[in-house]
């Protein structure tokens, strides 16, 4: 169905850049707190975001539909019938996060279709933007809640047993308490089936700088690294007198973390001169407040662990080399370690069809991208690995993520919503 002719007169329909400037900034003055935006996974943030478009995307007048797990689904029908592409992202954030992630994408999606809207256009396939729940992991302890719940592939065992950051809440209380139906998702029930997606595409702001540093506004990702994690991981030893306690006796667990965190480091470094792809993280370390003091050795320390890779391979590698440099640490300290619960994510790889569709309206637009690799985790990452055609398209983002001071320009959204509108007036073939 790729028809120059329909890039062609791309030209003279615009997306609606005003209505995605005035969602952005109604979402900014209704989830922002005393020091950025948090929008907590089904909490008051996030269901103001939803209700924000789902009000918009009433007013353009498309089918609208919530699933168990209360993702929302916003419609505009096309030539034909379903299958058909779905343009997709979250509405959640970190606590204290920014503004444009996650937002972009669905703000992306309406403006495309509020620009085919006003210009009278009926796509070739239908356009449904899809406002995920749940994606940033830092409020409950699991990966794409939403976009797993969407296909039936959220477990029974997790909905009793994760519970959110901070208040204690299951994920079954959290579900249930924003209307979604729990007893249908733990009996496996999804709204989606990958057969019914002809195309997910994910426009997304750059998590890291490369596209900055490079001066594009565009990237298309060509992957997503997967991930292993250990969110509780402890070190225990023994509390002693820091003065009267000789070295050769101690089980200093602030000094075993520190060892490992530097053998970590050299195993990183390892890897790398190997040609492996790979990023390792200790983003928590931290003593007991109520037992550590300045004049102890300590005997506790808590620290979390963020491995990502584009290859299992090397994920897999990497926690058995874990395994043997902790014990040997044991060994040598006389401490202990325990990492918890281990969570992971699967790596997941763009399809060539779409990865190359993407290229062709960029190049139809006369813009400039990047092909790059994705470090962070993404919903797109659960259609890609259930078979579903996936691509994703990366804006450029001044200050990094994941904090308050993110920066997108407006001009690199525009042009972001241009290379989306061309595609999706002119989608490629794509096998399946």
């Amino acid at each position: 169905m790729n028809d120059p002719s329909l890039a062609l007169e791309c030209t003279d329909i615009r997306p609606d850049i005003a209505l995605a400037e005035r969602l952005f900034a109604e979402l900014r003055r209704q989830t922002s707190d005393t020091r950025g935006i948090t929008r907590m996974s089904y909490g008051p943030g996030e269901e103001i975001a939803h209700a924000i478009v789902r009000r918009e995307a009433e007013a353009l007048g498309l089918g609208t539909e919530t699933d168990a797990a209360c993702n929302q689904y916003m419609t505009l029908p096309g030539q034909t019938v379903a299958p058909g592409i779905v343009i997709g992202s979250h509405l959640d954030s970190v606590p204290k996060g920014g503004n444009f992630d996650g937002a972009a994408g669905v703000l992306m999606g309406l403006s495309v279709i509020s620009g085919l809207v006003a210009a009278g256009r009926v796509p070739p396939w239908p356009i449904t933007v899809m406002a995920i729940r749940a994606e940033e992991s830092a409020w409950f302890s699991a990966s794409y809640i939403g976009s797993r719940a969407a296909f039936g592939r959220l477990t029974a065992q997790e909905l009793d047993t994760v519970v959110r950051a901070g208040d204690g809440v299951t994920l079954r209380q959290a579900i249930a308490a924003a209307g979604g139906h729990v007893d249908d998702i733990a009996l496996g029930g999804g709204h989606l089936a990958p057969e019914d997606v002809a195309v997910f595409l994910e426009p997304h702001i750059e998590q890291g700088p490369v596209l900055a540093l490079k001066d594009m506004p565009l990237g298309i990702v060509t992957n997503i690294r997967g991930s292993l994690r250990f969110r509780r991981a402890v070190c225990r030893g023994t509390y002693a007198h820091s003065g009267t306690t000789p070295r050769e006796v101690r089980r200093d667990a602030v000094l075993a973390v520190s060892e490992l965190v530097t053998e970590l480091d050299r195993l990183w470094r390892r890897f790398q001169a190997q040609g492996n792809d790979l990023t390792v993280t200790v983003g928590e370390i931290a003593t007991d407040p109520e037992e550590a003091s300045f004049s102890k050795v300590a005997g506790l320390v808590r620290f979390s662990l963020d491995v990502r890779s584009n290859s299992i391979a090397s994920l897999d590698e990497f926690a058995v080399e874990l395994k043997a440099m902790a014990a040997a640490i044991e060994s040598d300290r006389n401490v202990s370690f325990d990492f918890g619960p281990r969570t992971s994510t699967t790596p997941a790889r763009m399809h060539p069809a779409v990865i190359a569709g993407l290229r062709q309206a960029a190049d139809a637009a006369r813009q400039p991208v990047l092909d790059m690799p994705c470090g962070a985790g993404h919903d797109a990452a659960t259609f890609a690995g259930l078979g579903v055609p996936a691509g994703m398209l990366l804006l450029r983002n001044e200050n990094g993520s994941h904090n308050p001071y993110e920066h997108m320009d407006i001009g690199d959204f525009s042009v972001g919503a241009e290379v989306l509108m061309r595609f999706c007036l002119s989608p490629p073939d794509i096998p399946r």
